[in-house]
């Protein structure tokens, strides 16, 4: 397949070449936007799943320390029901970090009851416990911190979610339908051509979609993340076939499968 691309004059070529550059170096800001945007939402550093399912979806969970003190975990490894009680009663109250190691309660305070009964586990260099201090740790106020807070996360209001997909749905198909048609002009096989347009575009309609799914199902997500990276990847190799051919020395050769499909 002889490439269109190729045969224009240099200086059309040169213009392309840092059209295409520009929309990758624009799609590369727009990934580390996106990561540095979402890595904000639940206040930890680091993006994580939470960011993503608070953004998206939104998070309600009760505290990690809470739960394990109600359940069976709790009254096996701290057998004292008053301990529990206390431990709960300062999870329920509204002095947490204030009162974790307060002088007042002395030996009751929770810090006391944690070090006493927890910490030969729940510490980062502690011998028992399976290594479950190394993902919590309640041996430091800033370990006992992560444990001690519920977590709730709201998602994008839906006003803000519809300005964003009315921004979005019409600007990135026009985005994408340039690249697929440079990429329809190029020298490689019809085959390498409709995968690439076709997970681009499929990608895209899901990612955008996935956002709305989203707000009714966690699965969403996951449904915004395989299909945005599914887009983002298809997004490339199109302008990156271009940026190749626009300079690729012509070839008799058949590069790739030229059957149709």
């Amino acid at each position: 397949m002889n490439s269109r691309l190729r045969e224009l004059p240099a200086g059309v070529r040169a213009g392309l070449t840092g059209l295409a550059l520009t929309l990758l170096g624009g799609h590369a800001a727009s990934v580390v936007y996106i990561q540095d945007h979402h890595s904000k939402k639940d206040e930890e550093p680091g993006l994580s799943m939470d960011d993503l399912v608070g953004a998206y979806h939104g998070v309600d969970r009760e505290a990690p320390l809470q739960v394990a003190l109600e359940g069976s975990h709790g009254k096996e490894f701290l057998p004292d029901a008053s301990e529990r009680k206390l431990l709960l009663g300062w999870l329920a109250g509204g002095r947490i970090s204030e009162d974790f190691e307060s002088v007042d309660l002395g030996e009751f305070s929770p810090a006391e009851i944690l070090e006493m009964n927890c910490v030969r586990c729940h510490a980062k260099g502690a011998t028992e416990g399976a290594g479950i201090g190394k993902t919590l740790s309640l041996e430091y106020w800033e370990d006992v911190r992560r444990a001690a807070f519920p977590k709730r996360l709201d998602p994008v209001p839906v006003e803000i979610l519809t300005i964003s997909t009315h921004a979005h749905a019409l600007t990135l198909p026009l985005v994408a339908l340039l690249a697929g048609v440079g990429l329809l002009l190029t020298r490689w096989s019809r085959r390498f051509q409709s995968q690439v347009f076709a997970v681009m575009g499929i990608g895209l309609f899901l990612d955008i979609a996935g956002w709305w799914l989203a707000r009714a199902s966690e699965a969403g997500v996951l449904l915004v993340l395989a299909a945005g990276a599914a887009f983002g990847l298809a997004f490339v190799t199109a302008l990156v076939a271009v940026l190749v051919d626009l300079w690729l020395p012509p070839s008799e050769k058949k590069l790739g499968p030229t059957e149709s499909t």
